[in-house]
């Protein structure tokens, strides 16, 4: 028998490291060729990990969230031949003697003398006086009892209210309740808004949450954001986006607000070149794109990923859609390719039914704007001189100040604005 030593290989793209995300076998495992081993998340993507050989498992190194080099050792095995490691390694971790269980104490010797049992208080118990539930104090007179009393009662599900009681002025004892309990009267379960709650969870930050969180404290570092927000009435869309909807071919994808929110932007952005762009802010460089990459924030299992919508102004609404449908599907099942996930040189992201009244979006570095569309919502508004009911919705955005003016974005989205409020001026030649 031989050991083999897989050991982390080149990924590609000038990967110098990885990050266990999961492992998929343990030690002691008998596994074949081509079987799942590891995830390991790089800058770009998770990658799956399979085994060269068969063979058992008899070490893996490194566990999740740790970061490992390219060539660094990553499993062990234990192999049919020679395998490709000359000596056995030991690993420190399973040479290390296992912790001596800890003594029991000394049974107590016969005769040390035992502590007393505590006696319980003796209460002088005066005939407590009958309650009186048929009569209980009327809404809104607060009944008097100790702090003991009425957390002993809230502990018990018993009303205070309902309770007569012998002391002065009424106050309610612990006989007043014992006897109240005891002549049968109803107890109810204290509320479980009102039970103490004790433990701490610690989630370990690691994998794609990891990069999420990096990605956004040096976004938010690295930008000085400002947000422009403004309402934009949506029923003339949302009118034409059903019509579509309900004459489109089996074929064809269903029309949600996103491609039209792409198509508003594919139209508007050729005059504003300085937002459809990226910032490398390192060189002092502003990149200005001709073609339209659009970014679709997509909430998936693991977390928040922005696949892309590539060439977005080649594409009419339908392929637009499909586009969207298919890299986000692709971005939730975990499948989504390096060139799927970059590349964007504008974000939407939107939660749909649920998106709030106003948002302040964090911008996907090293882009410079991104859109966010809110929840439509119908109210009254004034329209051509009357109180109507429109659909509204409020569209939220941040830029990036260092080059984007905020007279060059409030006019960028008040055109925007427009063709979402009169949607046949989409499909307008300019």
């Amino acid at each position: 028998m031989g050991r083999f030593v897989f050991k982390l290989p080149d990924v590609g793209e000038g990967t110098a490291e990885a990050e266990i995300v999961a492992w998929h076998v343990a030690v002691g495992d008998t596994i074949k060729e081509d079987q799942h081993l590891v995830d390991v998340m790089t800058d770009k993507a998770t990658v799956e990990m399979t085994s060269p050989i068969s063979g058992k498992v008899v070490e893996l190194r490194g566990e999740p969230g740790s970061m490992a080099p390219v060539g660094a050792p990553l499993v062990v095995f234990e192999v049919d031949g020679a395998g490709n490691e000359a000596e056995p390694k030991t690993n420190g971790a399973a040479a290390a003697p296992k912790a001596a269980k800890a003594a029991p104490p000394p049974p107590p010797t016969l005769d040390q003398p035992k502590p007393a049992p505590k006696s319980e208080p003796v209460v002088a118990k005066a005939a407590p006086v009958a309650p009186t539930p048929a009569a209980p104090r009327k809404f809104g007179d607060k009944p008097l009892a100790s702090p003991a009393v009425r957390q002993r009662a809230q502990e018990l599900g018993v009303h205070l209210q309902f309770i007569h009681g012998s002391g002065p002025a009424g106050r309610i004892s612990h006989a007043d309740l014992d006897a109240y309990i005891a002549k049968g009267a109803p107890v109810g379960r204290p509320s479980a808004a009102l039970e103490r709650r004790e433990g701490v969870d610690e989630i370990k930050i690691i994998g794609l949450r990891r990069k999420i969180a990096e990605k956004m404290q040096e976004t938010k570092r690295r930008i000085p954001h400002f947000a422009y927000v403004e309402e934009v009435d949506m029923t003339e869309l949302e009118a034409l986006r059903v019509q579509m909807n309900a004459a489109k071919r089996p074929d064809q994808p269903k029309l949600t607000l996103l491609p039209f929110m792409m198509r508003a932007l594919i139209r508007v952005l050729p005059d504003y070149p300085q937002i459809n762009a990226r910032f490398d802010d390192d060189a002092g460089v502003v990149h200005r794109y001709k073609p339209v990459h659009i970014g679709i924030a997509t909430q998936t299992p693991n977390g928040l990923i922005v696949p892309v919508v590539h060439h977005a102004e080649a594409m009419d609404l339908w392929q637009a859609a499909a586009e969207v449908a298919r890299v986000s599907t692709a971005a939730r099942d975990n499948k989504a390719t390096k060139d799927e996930l970059t590349g964007s040189t504008i974000t939407i992201t939107s939660l749909g039914p649920i998106g709030g009244v106003v948002t302040t979006p964090v911008i996907n570095h090293p882009e410079v704007a991104i859109i966010g569309p809110n929840a439509i919502i119908e109210r009254p508004v004034v329209h051509n001189g009357h109180i109507a009911v429109r659909k509204m919705m409020n569209l939220s955005s941040s830029f990036d100040h260092r080059v984007v003016d905020g007279y060059d974005a409030a006019m960028f989205i008040q055109r925007v604005k427009a063709l979402l409020e009169h949607p046949a001026m989409m499909f307008m030649e300019s």
